[in-house]
């Protein structure tokens, strides 16, 4: 299966151009906006991390490493589109226009955090795995009864697509011909377990044959292949042509959240020999030099200015009052159910007899 969906690059490991196709959108301005939307996302991850093992926010979950297929398929959807992420895809969601601050507030536990700009069609971040499709279906579908023109783009892990909503997403998609990409991030395991063990299928991709639905496997560490066929993916669902399933094959290099241990159940050491050869920002930055488009004091500028985003996002973020517990009671129904009134009335009379 693999031979019948092979995996598309336009620029190699060594970061020359394999397809010249993608030739006239290569220019200086757009490689240099691409590269400084990567290397943003980056800092951020780190940054975060970096906070996590100080304390200052909660467990956190990483992306290092699929910059690439975050920031080039959230390039190719248009204002007024629908992103509906994973936990993981703030990367994404920076890109399409979230804050820095509401992605710092979102993980010391506050509501304001999943709260998109106005304007901005960003669904809260989906931690059960794979229920983001059918949102992303649902709503490509009633957007297609309104006779708009808007598109979904879900994103969604290789483990997801084990779950019973994986099915039912592409299915219902399937049959009502919904304007939506699914768009898998295969990084090999799904938490602990690698792909070989979760699935007897060669690739993602194939998956979309049982729904009729298209499927593409790219290089998910190549920012123009993600670009390119992502567009492809999304205008083709504008103009009615139904939904794509793509499956960007990349790495993930650190721990499925920091409260994992990756070497438990997989070698550490392919991350740091990627790290060399299939980074995806490392990618870019071969293509740009080969082409002359490279200049360090250009790198060096937007290196300072983004540390200077985060710090004054970092400095918003802690100017906040702390999230109050009570939130986690509202905001779940409509109508509050008796098991929720009784614990919230548990809870109350514990923070009485604290006072006392």
């Amino acid at each position: 299966m693999l031979e019948k969906f092979p995996l598309t690059q336009y620029v190699s490991e060594d970061g020359k151009l394999l397809d010249d196709t993608a030739k006239e959108m290569m220019n200086p301005d757009t490689l240099k906006h691409f590269y400084e939307k990567m290397l943003r996302a980056r800092m951020m991850d780190k940054k975060c991390t970096n906070l996590q093992r100080q304390g200052r926010i909660g467990t956190y979950v990483q992306y290092e490493g699929q910059e690439a297929a975050q920031v080039g398929s959230a390039l190719a959807i248009e204002e007024g589109d629908w992103m509906f992420p994973t936990y993981r895809d703030h990367a994404a969601t920076m890109t399409f226009g979230h804050s820095l601050r509401s992605l710092l507030l979102y993980w010391v536990g506050r509501i304001e955090g999943g709260i998109p700009p106005e304007g901005k069609n960003i669904f809260p971040p989906a931690v059960p795995i794979a229920s983001q499709l059918l949102h992303a279906t649902g709503v490509a579908w009633a957007e297609k009864k309104k006779n708009s023109d808007r598109v979904s783009l879900v994103y969604f892990g290789d483990g997801a697509t084990s779950e019973g909503d994986f099915h039912e997403g592409l299915n219902f998609a399937s049959v009502f011909k919904a304007p939506v990409v699914f768009f898998n991030q295969n990084n090999g395991y799904a938490i602990s377990v690698p792909m070989e063990k979760q699935m007897n299928s060669k690739t993602i991709a194939q998956k979309g044959l049982s729904y009729d639905i298209p499927g593409i496997r790219i290089d998910g560490n190549d920012i123009v292949a993600v670009y390119m066929e992502t567009k492809k993916a999304v205008e083709r669902a504008r103009n009615g042509g139904g939904p794509t399933l793509i499956e960007a094959v990349t790495w993930r290099y650190g721990a499925h959240t920091t409260a994992d241990d990756p070497s438990k159940y997989r070698d550490q050491s392919e991350s740091e020999l990627r790290r060399g050869t299939t980074d995806p920002l490392l990618r870019l930055e071969k293509y740009m030099k080969n082409e002359q488009f490279w200049s360090e004091e250009w790198f060096q500028a937007i290196e300072q200015q983004i540390s200077n985003e985060i710090n004054t996002a970092l400095a918003e973020m802690q100017d906040f009052p702390e999230a109050d517990i009570d939130n986690v009671f509202d905001n779940v129904f409509e109508k509050p159910t008796w098991t929720l009134e009784e614990q919230r009335e548990h809870h109350n009379s514990i923070k009485r007899g604290q006072k006392s």
